[in-house]
C-alpha cells in the first residue's frame, strides 16, 4: 500500500496543531525526549575530539537558540533560519565565501546532533529536522599547488625569524615531505618514529593509521628534536615547544601569520599548511600516477571508482615517490630519484642544526 503524500502532510499539520509529535504516538518504548540543552552534553561526550572542534561552535549556537525546546520540537525551518544567521554572522576573511562554509557547518553539526538522537532512540530519521534541509552547495576549492619558488620563499621566511625556528622548520619540512594533516603531525609520539626505516606512523581523521616514509635526515632531526626537548617515554609527543610542552594548533596560526607579514601574497591567498598537502600530492600524482598519490595521501578505498581496488600502491612505491620528490635516497625506495623539488631551500640551515644550537 502506497502512502498518500497529501494525507501525510494533513496528518503532520493536525499533530502540530494539537502540540504533539509523531514520537508521542509510538508508545512507552521510546525514552522521554530531552531538550536541546539537556541532550547536548551527551552528544559532545560521544563525539571525537576532531568532531567537537569542528562542530562545537555550531552546537553552542543551537543550544542558545533552542536550548529549552525538546529536540523533536525543533522544525526544519528553525534550523534553516539558524543556518542563514550563521552565514550572515560569519567573520569576513580574504578567503571567505560569504558565509557559505559557516552555513554548511551548521547543517552538518545539526545532522551530527540528530544522528546521535536517532541512535539513542529518541526519534527516527524521518522525524529529524536536520535531514530535511539541504546543505549549501560547496564551491570549488581555491587551493592549488605552490610553485617551487613560492615554496622556497615560504621556507626562507620561516627561517628568518620567530621564537622557535627549529620547530617551524621541522613543521614545514614534515608537511612537505608527507602531505600529512595538522592533526596527524601533532598526534605523533616518540613511539611513532622509526629511524631505522625512516618512517613515521600517522594517526589521522577517521581513526586511520598508516606508516609514511620520510627522509632519513628528517627522521634523525625529529628524533634529536624530541629528545632534546624532554621526550623520554615512548608515548610522549614528538613535536615540542622549547619549554618541553607538546606543540599545538596555535603554533601553525602563529607561523603562517608571521610568514604572511613577510610575504603579503601568503595572506592575500590565505595560504595555510593544507596548501603544502596540495603541493606534494599534485607533484606525486603528476609524476607517479593516481594510485601512488592516493596511497601517499592516506586515502582509503571506501569511496571512489571501482578501479581503486586494482591500483593500490604499497609502501615501497610511496618511498620511491618521496625519494624522487626530495632527491634523497630512502631505504625502502625501489628506484633511483628523479629531479627533486624539495631540496636545500626547504631543508634550510635551521633544520640541519640540533636543538643544542638553538637553545
Amino acid at each position: 500500500m502506497t502512502t498518500d503524500p497529501d494525507r501525510v502532510a494533513t496528518a503532520r499539520a493536525l499533530l502540530e496543531h494539537l502540540g504533539i509529535t509523531a514520537a508521542d504516538l509510538t508508545g512507552s518504548n521510546r525514552p522521554a525526549v530531552p531538550t536541546v540543552a539537556e541532550y547536548l552534553p551527551a552528544v559532545v561526550a560521544a563525539a571525537s575530539p576532531g568532531t567537537r572542534r569542528t562542530y562545537g561552535s555550531s552546537w553552542r549556537r543551537m543550544a542558545a537558540a533552542f536550548g529549552d525546546r525538546r529536540i523533536d520540537a525543533v522544525r526544519a525551518s528553525d534550523l534553516e533560519a539558524l543556518m542563514r544567521q550563521a552565514a550572515a554572522d560569519a567573520r569576513p576573511r580574504r578567503t571567505s565565501r560569504h558565509g557559505r562554509h559557516a552555513g554548511e557547518h551548521l547543517v552538518a553539526a545539526a545532522r551530527a546532533f540528530y544522528n546521535r538522537a536517532i541512535a539513542d532512540g529518541y526519534l527516527t530519521t524521518v522525524d529529524s529536522p536536520a535531514h530535511r534541509i539541504r546543505k549549501p552547495r560547496r564551491l570549488p576549492n581555491t587551493r592549488r599547488a605552490l610553485t617551487p619558488d613560492e615554496l622556497s620563499d615560504i621556507n626562507a621566511a620561516a627561517r628568518s625569524g620567530g621564537n622557535d625556528i627549529v620547530l617551524d622548520a621541522l613543521l614545514l619540512r614534515l608537511h612537505t615531505e608527507t602531505a600529512c594533516r595538522r592533526g596527524g603531525a601533532l598526534a605523533l609520539r616518540l613511539i611513532d618514529l622509526d629511524t631505522d626505516h625512516a618512517l613515521i606512523r600517522l594517526s589521522e581523521k577517521g581513526g586511520t593509521q598508516r606508516w609514511q616514509p620520510i627522509t632519513p635526515m628528517l627522521a634523525s632531526r625529529l628524533d634529536d628534536h624530541a629528545r632534546a626537548r624532554g621526550a623520554v617515554v615512548p608515548t610522549e609527543a614528538l613535536l615540542r615547544y622549547r619549554n618541553g610542552q607538546p606543540a599545538t594548533y596555535r603554533r601553525y596560526d602563529l607561523l603562517w601569520a608571521r610568514i604572511g607579514r613577510q610575504l603579503p601574497w601568503v595572506t592575500v591567498h590565505g595560504i595555510t599548511t593544507h596548501w603544502l598537502r596540495h603541493t606534494t600530492l599534485t607533484w606525486v600524482e603528476r609524476h607517479f600516477g593516481y594510485g601512488v598519490a592516493r596511497a601517499y595521501a592516506g586515502h582509503t578505498d571506501r569511496r571512489g571508482p571501482a578501479t581503486t581496488t586494482y591500483i593500490k600502491a604499497d609502501l615501497h612505491a610511496v618511498a620511491t615517490a618521496l625519494a624522487a620528490l626530495t632527491g634523497q635516497p630512502h631505504p625502502l625506495a625501489t628506484s633511483a630519484p628523479m629531479d627533486a623539488i624539495v631540496g636545500q631551500a626547504s631543508t634550510g640551515s635551521s633544520l640541519n642544526r640540533t636543538d643544542g644550537d638553538q637553545t
